[in-house]
């Protein structure tokens, strides 16, 4: 599942750096990852963030990395949270 794209971010050195990408790492059936499925829709919507969803089940390796920690967020590849998804935080984060 994938968000819409918005407006670029900007680099430290004031280039265009195109859109915040954020991912969420769940599973199936996983009560927490549904309710951070809904805060990092609605936080990427606001901040004009790309987010993509990725499934334990389907990958080895997130499998792996990640089993103990579903729900986990991303931001541009770099763990952010996991369990639960603070919106004010990721809001935040997603300005920097």
């Amino acid at each position: 599942m994938f968000g819409r794209a918005g407006k670029a971010s900007k680099k430290k050195d004031g280039a265009a750096a195109g859109p915040r990408t954020v991912t969420l790492i769940g599973k199936p059936g996983c009560h927490l990852c549904e309710e951070a499925r809904t805060v990092v829709a609605a936080v990427c919507e606001e901040a004009g963030a790309v987010w993509e969803e990725k499934d334990i089940t389907r990958d080895e390796e997130l499998h792996r990395a990640y089993w103990e920690q579903i729900p986990v967020v991303l931001v541009d590849g770099e763990q952010h949270t996991f369990w639960k998804v603070d919106p004010e935080r990721l809001r935040r984060a997603l300005a920097s």
